[in-house]
């Protein structure tokens, strides 16, 4: 008799757990609380989809290249279907400076270097109906999961869930439950209740988000890229325009958590667009002669990154229970690996299923591969946010200095690797295999061959590499926020008073 499996929620994570878990012969249930997506396509989608569930539904998403490949590998119609509803890849060419591009020698594996990218109501509207068709597979909207069965024990057993739907409240029964609901899921929670050690790291990314679309005016293309970059890092702001389905992108704009002043104010259509004005490579994109909004600012507050081990010490904590995606490790939606890191969880899990009878065994299987596959990621963006925070702190006192190492540790990133990477094109595939997933994120640096040709182009100078080095993304602090109109002064001096 096939084993039963309810999935806790139906987002990305519920959806990838479906696709690698309903081939298997499985009878795959996710129990979602919100409402179908409306009929239609993906405007209806995109203005009328209700999601309570899903704070980040209409932020900007990106399928990185891992993905992408699962995709196309697996589930080949689907990544047809998502290419017919409008998503588009960002290919390996499209990357390529003006430097690469006079030696550039076409690679079979550039083909999979792409970014597969439209708004995240399109990308899960498509998801969805393909996976609503596939055998063993059913989703039941509106079916709000209460709690779960546990029975106790010296490993307490997970027996089903308690669903609140339109029938009342009743229990279903699995051989295992899937916890795909997300970063607000209070399932670890009642296992812990249930006498479950299960360790947990927890660590603020120090970032606000906000995101706005727009639509190409008709008959208008996308702007040029030009020599000003779409993406960038000011350290009092990060930005990024994110190409869309349908005519449609969307910018995304972070503040770090200490630059109160900004943050207060971006989530206001005319300050979010007054600074996308003034970064250069965003004014055309922003131009009302392009293209016209149409949302709100988006904020998304409340970030963090989050490692839970269900199996401390080698040994499973809990029976017949799978955290996938945001309710196991959760990372800044910045480096976008949300969506990746839950299909690649997914497909772990089916593999450990697959391989063990055992409850405990399974749990076991899947939380050692988990953590082979996705700690390097998660340690480098952990990393990364520490770094940034102290950064923007840094940004606010006056007559800082930076440590000797900090120097040249700046200089190396942006003197060496920076420039290497927009020199060489090797190295910006080497690079490329590390961001997309494929590869251990530092392996490529840490390559002799690939270092030496790093410290050859940092040994240049800066006047022979001028060429390599990215235009400033756009102005000073004091200036931006001056041009919208605030203070630049009162966040100084909140850190100053908090630094005593």
């Amino acid at each position: 008799m096939a084993e039963k499996v309810l999935v806790i929620g139906a987002g990305m994570a519920g959806l990838w757990t479906a696709l690698a878990l309903g081939p298997t012969g499985r009878e795959v249930t996710l129990l979602e609380r919100d409402p179908p997506p409306p009929e239609g396509g993906p405007d209806e989608a995109f203005e009328g989809w209700a999601r309570r569930g899903v704070g980040h539904l209409r932020h900007s998403h990106a399928f990185l290249a891992r993905l992408r490949l699962l995709i196309r590998d697996e589930h080949p119609e689907l990544l047809a279907e998502l290419m017919a509803a409008g998503c588009r890849d960002l290919t390996f060419e499209g990357g390529l400076t003006d430097i690469h591009k006079r030696t550039y020698v076409a690679d079979p594996v550039d083909r999979d270097l792409a970014v597969l990218t439209s708004r995240r109501t399109t990308l899960e509207l498509v998801m969805r109906r393909y996976v609503e068709r596939q055998a063993n597979v059913t989703i039941r909207s509106g079916a709000f999961v209460k709690e779960l069965r546990i029975a106790p024990g010296a490993v307490p057993t997970v027996t089903g869930v308690v669903v609140e739907d339109a029938e009342g409240s009743h229990e279903l029964t699995a051989d295992m439950v899937v916890d795909a609901a997300g970063r607000t899921s209070g399932a670890i929670e009642q296992i812990r209740e249930a006498g479950a050690a299960i360790p947990e790291e927890t660590e603020d990314c120090g970032i606000l988000y906000f995101t706005r679309h727009y639509r190409l005016n008709p008959g208008v293309s996308e702007p040029e890229r030009g020599a000003s970059p779409l993406t960038g890092d000011l350290e009092y702001l990060k930005f990024g325009v994110f190409p869309g389905d349908n005519g449609c992108f969307s910018i995304t704009l972070c503040v770090p958590e200490v630059e109160e002043e900004l943050r207060k104010k971006i989530v206001d259509p005319a300050t979010f667009d007054g600074a996308c004005a003034a970064l250069p490579g965003l004014t055309p994109w922003v131009d009302p002669a392009t293209a016209t909004p149409i949302s709100r600012v988006f904020g998304m507050g409340d970030l963090a990154s989050r490692w839970r081990d269900l199996a401390p010490g080698g040994k499973a904590a809990v029976l017949g229970f799978f955290p996938v995606g945001d309710s196991h490790v959760r990372s800044n939606p910045l480096y976008g690996r949300g969506c990746s890191f839950a299909a690649v969880s997914a497909h772990l899990l089916r593999d450990a299923v697959q391989m063990f009878s055992d409850p405990g065994a399974r749990l076991e299987a899947y939380q050692r591969r988990v953590t082979a596959e996705l700690r390097p990621y998660y340690d480098v963006m952990r990393d990364a946010d520490r770094s940034a925070i102290r950064r923007a702190r840094q940004e606010l006192t006056p007559g800082y200095q930076p440590s000797l190492k900090s120097r040249l540790t700046k200089r190396f990133l942006e003197d060496g690797v920076a420039v290497a990477v927009r020199s060489d094109v090797d190295l910006f595939r080497a690079a490329l295999r590390g961001f997309h997933m494929l590869e251990d994120p530092q392996a490529w640096l840490k390559r002799p061959k690939n270092l030496a040709k790093i410290m050859g182009y940092w040994a240049r100078g800066r006047t022979r590499n001028a060429e390599a080095y990215r235009p400033r993304g756009g102005p000073e602090r004091e200036e931006m926020l001056r041009g919208l109109g605030l203070s630049p002064e009162l966040d100084v001096q909140r850190v100053l008073a908090e630094a005593g």
